[in-house]
């Protein structure tokens, strides 16, 4: 059998177009209703066979990470609980704590690289999960309905009509944990059981205003500069949407055509 010289992966930008929050379980985490999506950037990881596990963290928003072993990547790397080694790249290109779920894109697409790498199965869910909520549905890795504390993860009833997102990030980071302490109520309504058919997207942006991210108005108060992208995305001509994605900070604006979104 040719063993891989390496496997390189590109760790999608993951993005809310919606999330409810619908419950607080008794342990504490918070029970989710989100449509998430995926953007075609992403960071990159690359995955090359060694005797031992070691990560190289490079890229324009690598500063600041540290190769320890807390971090995702290499805490994704020891759910195999193998023996095997791989020296880990971390090509970072998606701002950190930004509500796109770089940090769980990475270990997702880190399980994946090391599954083909060492030709090993995935570790279990529980295990995935533990890694952190949008771990599941990064893994997954196309359009999906992400429920419970993020182990349930369901395909959508039907495709999702083309859009093309423009994505801010106004640089400022924000706790999730403190974000999600802020929020005025913690048993909002979900959304639908049947989600619709929408064919185009103006039905896709009717569909998503009549939808909410939770984590808004609380990631606003602390970060009011979060209201002002949202304000300066959603006049622009051609915007259909504009919405904070994840916990924040990172906020997108819907658009029907590449151009109105250059």
């Amino acid at each position: 059998m040719t063993s891989l010289v390496s496997v390189s992966e590109t760790a999608r930008a993951k993005i809310n177009l919606c999330l409810h929050v619908t419950g607080q379980r008794a342990d504490g985490y918070h029970l989710l209703d989100s449509l998430v999506v995926f953007a075609d950037i992403g960071d990159r990881i690359t995955c090359t066979p060694a005797d031992g596990l070691s990560l190289t963290i490079t890229g324009p928003e690598g500063a600041g990470l540290t190769a320890d072993e807390d971090n995702l990547v290499l805490r994704a790397a020891s759910t195999f609980g193998a023996a095997q080694g791989a020296a880990i790249t971390l090509d970072k290109r998606l701002p950190v704590a930004s509500g796109i779920g770089g940090g769980s894109a990475d270990a997702a697409t880190t399980l994946l690289a090391l599954s083909k790498l060492w030709r090993a199965g995935l570790p279990e869910a529980g295990a995935v999960l533990r890694l952190g909520a949008d771990v599941p549905v990064c893994l997954a890795g196309h359009p999906a309905r992400m429920r419970g504390v993020g182990e349930v993860v369901g395909p959508l009833p039907h495709p999702l009509p083309a859009a093309h997102l423009v994505l801010v990030n106004p640089r400022v980071h924000v706790s999730t944990p403190t974000i999600f302490k802020g929020l005025a109520r913690k048993d909002n309504p979900p959304m639908a059981a049947d989600l619709p058919r929408l064919k185009s997207l103006p039905e896709l942006a009717a569909f998503l205003m009549m939808q909410r991210n939770d984590l808004e108005a609380p990631a606003m108060a602390a970060e009011p500069v979060i209201g002002a992208v949202k304000a300066a995305l959603g006049g622009q001509v051609g915007c259909h949407l504009a919405r904070m994605s994840g916990s924040g900070a990172t906020c997108f604006g819907l658009f029907a055509d590449p151009l109105s979104a250059a």
